[in-house]
């Protein structure tokens, strides 16, 4: 009777941690390798300025009206000649040049403006982030077909004490609601070249590589 209670609470701790591990926190799952892309998408018109964008601004014969190469301020907004505290966050290039031009026009006659996009991040709610044990942890631009190589390769690689096999990305699920964790195979996908370690992102994808445990 003694060895039979044992093994009953032997399986009845085994599954608890079976249970508990399909419920907690932890990553499940990994997700599905990249589909190759044939070609690029094609780029879309309706880029939102994000903050810390790098713009330039010019006022078509006003030089001292123009401003090379601006960083959009993390509040979002930017300030030129006779601009001042303009919001660039959430607009197009084309919305904001409209909205500067409408200011301008109460000091110079026909104003024509242009705004260009040098250097993006995005909004952040499309960025990709990189964080922990990576060699340059950042938050990059989503580009339409991205993968978690890209990233990398864009941050560096791992670090040099990065645990590549144990990290994450944290996804946003629409239909629950709620943050999915899901497992990564960085070490294989950038030390042994391992294809189906690569998978695709999704705007607001976040990266998280820990440490290794020494």
């Amino acid at each position: 009777m003694g060895y039979l209670n044992s093994c009953f609470r032997f399986a009845g701790f085994v599954f608890a941690s079976v249970l508990l591990s399909a419920c907690g926190d932890g990553p499940r799952v990994e997700l599905p390798p990249a589909v190759p892309s044939a070609a690029p998408s094609a780029p879309k018109e309706d880029y939102l300025i994000g903050p810390a964008d790098n713009i330039t601004i010019h006022v078509w014969r006003n030089p001292e009206l123009s401003a090379e190469e601006i960083q959009v301020r993390p509040d979002g907004r930017i300030t030129i000649p006779l601009v001042r505290d303009m919001v660039a966050v959430g607009k197009t290039p084309t919305q904001l040049q409209d909205d500067i031009r409408d200011v301008l026009l109460e000091y110079i006659e026909q104003p024509i403006v242009s705004v260009i996009v040098n250097k993006s991040v995005g909004e952040l709610s499309k960025q990709i982030r990189i964080t922990g044990a990576g060699a340059q942890p950042a938050a990059l631009p989503y580009r339409a077909n991205m993968t978690i190589l890209d990233a990398m390769i864009e941050v560096g690689g791992l670090g040099e004490f990065a645990a590549g096999n144990r990290a994450t990305l944290t996804r946003y699920d629409a239909k629950s609601g709620e943050n999915v964790l899901y497992r990564l195979r960085l070490k294989d996908l950038l030390n042994k070249g391992d294809a189906t370690a690569n998978v695709a992102l999704k705007p607001g994808d976040t990266i998280s590589i820990p440490e290794s445990r020494f």
